[in-house]
């Protein structure tokens, strides 16, 4: 978790890649069970960059757990965020390779902080068509919240206070798995 923390203060090392397998595995049976009457109508999205990741993680939990295929997509909230007037920013793309509507969909992000990502990940995906649901599922929830939203399952609860960040490193996008609090 070095290359996480780098030239911030650690307050603390909150989950190993281990803990973070665990949360995931929970999650992934958390949903099957609440979704078990239509599990033909799943499916996952990951709210760019470290939620796709997750999202493929609980999917290859589910294929191992049920032998059930979930399709997995990635959205970039980019143009629907409320923090970049001024800015110009990079748009990575969505790609969602499946039907939104009619569906059960479970957008995957790694910490939900003042709601505002998914605000914007649910007007994103609300472009793409009507799903019958939408639910949330993240690792990390710090709390904080700006909005009236709340996660459907959350790996880890993790008071912190303002001046504090989360940090999350997965394989995938930062080389090793973990989570830590940094604050200054």
């Amino acid at each position: 978790m070095s290359r996480l923390g780098f030239g911030e203060r650690v307050r603390a090392r909150v989950l190993t890649g281990d803990q973070i397998s665990r949360s995931l595995r929970r999650i992934s049976h958390e949903i099957l069970e609440r979704n078990a009457s239509s599990l033909e109508d799943l499916a996952l999205v990951g709210i760019l960059t470290r939620g796709v990741p997750l999202a493929h993680r609980i999917a290859g939990n589910i294929r191992r757990f049920e032998g059930l295929a979930v399709p997995v997509g990635s959205l970039d909230i980019t143009l629907h965020r409320d923090d970049l007037e001024g800015e110009d920013p990079e748009v990575k793309g969505s790609h969602i390779p499946f039907e939104v509507a009619g569906r059960i969909v479970v957008m995957v992000d790694d910490v939900l902080f003042t709601g505002r990502t998914a605000r914007a990940a649910m007007d994103a995906l609300l472009e793409r068509g009507r799903p019958a649901a939408i639910q949330l599922a993240v690792l990390v929830d710090r709390g904080h919240r700006e909005l009236p939203i709340r996660a459907d399952y959350v790996g880890k609860n993790i008071p912190t206070s303002l001046d504090e960040s989360v940090r999350v490193g997965l394989v995938e996008t930062d080389g090793e798995d973990g989570v830590i609090v940094v604050g200054s």
